[in-house]
């Protein structure tokens, strides 16, 4: 078979590195959002915006720079998340621009202008992708600080208990002249990097040491414990800081990879049967949780003389239709708050790009996951494709758990759309998330060293990796 007809990401020997491919889709990738950028200053001002050409050398310069970095430090990295990753942050600030321009929820009191701080926080978010490229030379380091991972994370996701609630929750923590941080955003990172070294170690016991019933491979009660363990923080989580979509995030995390180092379908349906307990159990006293419920189950409600964010957000898309209004000329704003720039902002993508601008920015989410998969399949160490699959696990349970509560699937939570959504915490870690997952498609795509040429060589030969 021809190296051509090869589909899969490992490369066989000489296997090109697809940098080319990666420039000329991030020319793309920057070029559509500086004509989205044009298009919004046409609609709601009558001309071509004045910072244009700042905005797109900023852009440029910021995916040349990451590209530069990808081409020197991780030459054989998957060619496809860098660019759809620059896609993605270009859009979310057009966006987010777009709704700065409606005065109404521009106000002080709303914190003003975001796309700005938003351009900020996009910008160290980068820095922090060309950090983890140069400094981790091989995810299997990462390996070593399975444990410290775990505490670190812990503590993460424990600091909110000590700060305010905000917009009903403690997901966020305060730093004098830095502003508010959301650690819930790096833990899913670290705690990822915990469970894939746990996992890796203990996955044998897992999967073998069991007892059949019913047609299922029931585990042993000691090998219970991390599992029950997960399930007790994920609903501490939950309880004292409100926060439905970390919980989610946290326990569904787990369970992905768990089944995937296992493949034991059994700790699916445990790790199901426990959530769903959890979640009626915390439903039954939480406020906060009940109340997203209520507005799930009765989005058409009327409450404090209007109608729900849920039933403002279907009107939106129904508003859209399939082709939408156009970008600058709808109306999401009626939302009100804030909601509209971070929660929300699937919603104005429905109502001004239509159905189909929501698929594309689907189908971008669905491709960036999908390379994470085929990452974790082509690595060539277990400890690199357990993480993967959780980083990959991860992102894609943000996307799904965002989405499916803005279009009314399930209650919302008030989680982030990755690189889409305000909120510097998110970009910034979402940047780190694709910097390790092209480390380790870096590894799993490099060719494999040349044979030696004779027996004897091949007993001193030295393999580099």
């Amino acid at each position: 078979m021809s190296s051509s007809a090869n589909t899969t990401t490992i490369g066989p020997m000489g296997a090109p590195s697809r940098r080319n491919t990666e420039l000329a889709l991030l020319v793309f990738a920057v070029l559509i959002p500086v004509f989205a950028y044009v298009n919004v200053g046409l609609a709601k001002e009558g001309t071509v915006p004045a910072g244009v050409f700042g905005y797109a050398a900023g852009l440029g310069l910021l995916a040349g720079i990451a590209h530069f970095m990808v081409r020197k430090f991780a030459p054989y990295a998957d060619p496809l998340m860098l660019p759809i990753a620059t896609l993605l942050n270009g859009l979310g600030l057009v966006l987010i621009w777009r709704l700065d321009l409606e005065p109404s929820i521009t106000t002080p009191r709303l914190g003003g202008a975001m796309a700005p701080g938003q351009l900020m926080w996009s910008t160290l978010g980068i820095a922090l992708f060309l950090g983890v490229l140069f400094f981790l030379k091989d995810h299997r380091v990462l390996q070593r600080y399975t444990y410290i991972s775990m505490v670190v994370a812990l503590i993460l996701l424990i600091l909110p208990m000590f700060f305010p609630a905000r917009f009903g929750a403690r997901i966020w923590i305060t730093i004098p002249g830095v502003g508010s941080l959301q650690p819930g955003e790096f833990a899913k990172i670290i705690i990822a990097v915990f469970f894939a070294g746990y996992l890796m170690v203990k996955r044998d016991a897992l999967a073998l040491a069991s007892r059949r019933f019913m047609g299922m491979y029931l585990p042993r009660g000691r090998d219970l414990g991390p599992i029950i363990v997960i399930w007790a923080l994920s609903l501490m989580i939950l309880i004292f800081e409100t926060d439905l979509g970390t919980s989610l995030l946290f326990f569904g995390l787990f369970v992905i990879m768990l089944y995937v180092a296992t493949e034991r379908t059994s700790w699916v349906v445990f790790g199901l049967t426990l959530s769903a307990v959890g979640a009626v159990a915390v439903a039954s006293f939480a406020s906060h949780v009940q109340s997203r419920v209520h507005n799930w189950l009765n989005p058409l409600e009327l409450q404090d003389g209007g109608v729900t964010e849920t039933a403002q957000a279907m009107y939106t898309f129904g508003a859209g239709g399939i082709l939408g209004s156009g970008l600058g000329q709808g109306y999401s704003r009626l939302i009100g708050g804030i909601a509209p720039k971070s929660d929300y902002i699937l919603a104005t993508v429905g109502e001004e790009l239509g159905l189909t601008g929501v698929m594309a920015v689907l189908v971008l989410y669905a491709l960036l996951i999908e390379r994470g998969m085929r990452t974790a399949l082509a690595a060539r160490d277990p400890f690199g494709k357990l993480l993967a699959v959780g980083l990959a696990g991860a992102f894609a349970l943000q996307v799904f758990v965002v989405a499916g509560g803005v279009t009314g699937l399930i209650p919302l939570t008030g989680m982030t759309l990755p690189f889409l959504a305000q909120g510097g915490s998110s970009v910034i870690a979402n940047w780190a998330l694709v910097a390790i997952l092209l480390r380790i498609s870096d590894t799993a795509r490099r060719p494999a060293p040349a044979p030696a040429p004779s027996t004897d060589a091949e007993m001193t030969q030295v393999v580099r990796t």
